[in-house]
């Protein structure tokens, strides 16, 4: 007797940190229940993925999907949607929206907004502030958090602990892994006055190398002394990968495509405040040192700090242009790229986008193309080439950095727990994303 699924991924080539396999993947429900040989089996959907790479998911951990408060820029149904079309199948959004996630109830507030709306799964920060250590314990219990994150440097509101016992509180007050914008505040507010109006290329002089070293080195000093574990936002620096290098008993890193990308000054010269993020875009030799601790194993997540701006609000004269860069819609196509040039293996992708978010945050069901894991996929042509462009980027603020950008592999396909989502550059399916779920915080199962 023949067997039946659901779906059935048909020829594709599948791709995990271990290797590559071309097979067949079968389907019940959300999840994978065969891998291997099906073709005596039948489905009430067939995919033929021939000439395909199937990926495990691609997780972005770090969005900023600016709802509510902020969503002229962007919001939680347009993100998602963007993030789809670029083959992304889950999503964390952080807190520094208007009003930030700084209470039970804003958590709670985000979580409902998402419900019906979002097509990706997705999950969201607990913000950390002066005021609010005594609920950060419960925001982290609750399911659909991703964890707590510090903004050590300039943030909005009042979303910034800038100093050493503030960060210490934080971290005695919680038991999972919190997430950290690691630049010094101190010394950023020195350095302001060393913007120079109209010149973007100040802005590495004003959020210099120092201001992300100290604060870093300040950081693993507490993580150590209170014992607890740390994720490292949006390394920009070589010096910073070298003391990060020595703390693997603590810190997790992550990257960013824009640091792996692009580099001052020409980005500065070409881009001008579309290149602006904190921290800054720097010269190409932190980007080559970025690129020697990836494939070194240093780096631990590949996600974008997606911050998407308005076009007007970008062409204000810098320092009153805003920082900040859409991304998630574009990670895929510019990492495979980077694939296809020789600069890290597809293995190695999979890694930083999958396996790694898995661990770094205790993903209960994501992250692997495995029997009894989500049927989460992201279904690539490797060979397919096409140029990204403002127009294909769906983002609610209208531009990419990345526009022109001759890419070589492309999402195809975009598949969420079974469901197919994004197929052939086109949304299929919407608002059926849900919470993802972390291991330090499961709901009871009947």
């Amino acid at each position: 007797m023949s067997k039946t699924f659901d779906l059935i991924l048909r020829g594709g080539t599948i791709v995990t940190p271990g290797g590559e396999a071309r097979t067949d993947i079968g389907v019940r429900g959300e999840r994978i229940v065969a891998i291997g040989d099906l073709s005596g089996a039948s489905a009430g959907e067939t995919y033929d993925a021939t000439g395909l790479h199937i990926l495990p998911g691609v997780i972005d951990s770090q969005v900023h999907f600016r709802e509510p408060g902020l969503d002229w820029k962007e919001d939680l149904e347009t993100g998602a949607r963007s993030a789809a079309l670029g083959g992304v199948v889950a999503v964390f959004e952080m807190p520094n929206t208007n009003p930030s996630t700084t209470s039970p109830e804003m958590l709670a507030d985000k979580l409902a907004r998402a419900k019906g709306r979002m097509d990706i799964d997705h999950a969201f920060y607990a913000g950390a502030t002066h005021h609010n250590v005594g609920v950060l314990a419960e925001m982290e219990a609750t399911p659909g958090c991703c964890g707590v994150k510090v903004f050590m440097g300039a943030s909005t509101g009042d979303l910034l602990v800038q100093d050493d016992e503030g960060v210490e509180a934080v971290l005695r007050a919680i038991k999972r892994r919190a997430a950290f914008h690691s630049e010094d505040e101190y010394r950023l507010a020195e350095r302001r006055e060393l913007a120079v109006t109209g010149d973007w290329q100040s802005h590495i002089v004003v959020r210099d190398v120092e201001a992300a070293v100290s604060s870093t080195r300040r950081l693993l000093r507490i993580a150590r002394a209170c014992g607890k574990r740390i994720h490292v936002l949006h390394i920009s620096t070589a010096e910073e990968m070298e003391l990060l290098r020595d703390a693997k008993d603590v810190a997790s890193v992550e990257v960013l495509p824009n640091h792996l990308t692009l580099a001052a000054p020409d980005c500065y010269e070409r881009l001008k405040g579309f290149a602006q993020q904190n921290p800054p875009v720097r010269e190409a030799r932190h980007r080559e040192a970025l690129w020697r601790a990836l494939n070194a194993g240093i780096v631990d997540v590949l996600a974008t700090d997606h911050a998407p701006h308005t076009i007007e609000e970008k062409q204000l004269p810098y320092p009153a242009s805003p920082s900040g860069m859409p991304g998630v819609q574009t990670l895929v196509p510019v990492m495979l790229t980077h694939v296809n040039d020789g600069k890290l293996s597809l293995q190695r992708f999979v890694e930083l986008t999958s396996a790694g978010p898995q661990r770094v945050f205790g993903l209960a069901d994501k992250g692997r193309i495995a029997e009894g894991y989500h049927a989460d996929f992201t279904v690539v042509d490797l060979k397919r080439k096409e140029t990204i462009t403002a127009e294909w980027s769906k983002s609610k603020c209208g531009w990419t950095q990345f526009d022109g950008f001759e890419a070589t592999g492309w999402p195809v396909a975009t598949i969420v727990r079974g469901g197919f989502v994004m197929r052939d550059g086109e949304i299929v399916a919407k608002g059926g994303g849900k919470p993802v779920r972390f291991n330090e915080t499961l709901e009871p199962q009947d």
